[in-house]
């Protein structure tokens, strides 16, 4: 009887050990490719002239199994209405790549996520020439995966600032997305 109940436990150990530690140590995809869009919203002098926007993002994700830092390539785009002027708006185009650090967790993993690249801010206003301008920009911010069972879902919001013309500019979206 003691002998069985020992072989009955050791059995449902060496069935649950492997299912248990493959989620402890949190592997992930090594490539994925995600769509994200949410809201954005205008900071410091930007929430001066613009109401709050929208966001839409693609990403490509590299991941190593066993290490919490990973790389992400966004390419993002941003719209804000302006303030007291119809139909005008500012058009951010984001190009970044990114460092993210996975936070150790089971189930749930939140990350902070933060990077520089090429921003280009543009004007649009009825009966006016469009006028573009490329800068140099950075970001950071913080977010949570979501495992589910085909992709992963997220939820983040970063802090982006373009330096422009002796100033800058500022704004955070706050996305859900998903990665493939």
């Amino acid at each position: 009887m003691k002998r069985s109940l020992f072989l009955a436990i050791a059995a449902i150990a060496l069935v649950a050990v492997p299912s248990v530690s493959h989620a402890q140590l949190g592997l992930v995809k090594p490539f994925s490719l995600g769509v994200a869009g949410g809201g954005s919203l205008p900071m410091s002098d930007l929430s001066n002239t613009s109401n709050t926007g929208y966001n839409g993002t693609v990403a490509m994700a590299i991941n190593l199994p066993f290490i919490p830092v990973g790389l992400r390539v966004d390419g993002a785009y941003n719209s804000f209405g302006l303030k007291g002027a119809a139909d005008s708006k500012l058009h951010v185009v984001s190009a970044t790549g990114n460092l993210v650090f996975r936070l150790p967790s089971v189930g749930v993993s939140p990350y902070l996520i933060g990077g520089a690249g090429m921003y280009m801010a543009g004007v649009s206003a009825p009966g006016l020439a469009s006028d573009t301008q490329n800068h140099l920009g950075w970001n950071a911010g913080a977010g949570v995966s979501l495992p589910l069972t085909v992709f992963k879902a997220f939820v983040e919001a970063r802090y982006n600032r373009i330096s422009a013309n002796g100033g800058s500019m500022e704004f955070v979206p706050v996305t859900f997305g998903i990665m493939f």
